[in-house]
């Protein structure tokens, strides 16, 4: 029986691959096997059975817990209620709720409704504070104020870029008379 700790090669236990392996005891239950290294360092620290058992559980009893906070790819945080928590029906498919739906919740000290909208004021999805949120009836609310913002945002960049064009032809305009004067001197002088 090897000792906890030794090291050998893939091809020397029968792996098809030669890929250095430890002698390991399962962090939970104490069962010994060959785990695969990885920098240095074993791989996986349970044995089959305990990572099943470990999957089943949720929050932060969960092997692979990192605090009920996430972030979406829209830029969303999310935030993890357990099942006792009195804001839990607000929660998605897999337990999560967005963060400032929650802070809206908390500031109210109720549940929202599935249509009612939070708003972030400055548009700025992970800035959650309730001074930046403001809830919308409906999302028709919403989506009239989000266009609307963006053809302003359109709008300013129309704006800039024809101010930029009023500087250089101010800049255009200016060297032109400098020339016209340069001209009429050399006119002036020749006559």
């Amino acid at each position: 029986m090897p000792e906890i700790g030794e090291i050998k090669g893939g091809k020397e236990l029968g792996y098809k691959d030669n890929h250095k392996r430890m002698w390991c005891a399962c962090k939970d239950c104490g069962k010994q096997r060959w785990v695969l290294l990885l920098k240095g360092q074993p791989k996986i620290e349970l044995c089959y059975l305990c990572a099943i058992s470990h999957s089943k559980k949720v929050g932060d009893k969960a092997f692979r817990w990192k605090g009920g906070k996430s972030k979406t790819s829209k830029g969303y945080i999310l935030i993890w209620l357990s099942p006792d928590d009195f804001f839990y029906p607000m929660i998605n498919g897999t337990g999560y709720v967005l963060e400032h739906r929650l802070v809206m919740a908390k500031s109210l000290n109720r549940c929202l409704l599935p249509w009612e909208v939070v708003h972030h004021k400055n548009g700025i999805k992970g800035d959650n504070h309730i001074e930046n949120l403001e809830l919308l009836p409906a999302a028709k609310y919403h989506i009239v104020d989000s266009v609307a913002k963006q053809y302003m945002r359109r709008l300013e960049t129309k704006v800039d870029k024809l101010l930029e064009g009023q500087r250089e032809l101010k800049a255009e305009i200016r060297l032109l008379r400098f020339e016209n004067n340069q001209l009429k001197e050399q006119y002036v002088s020749h006559y």
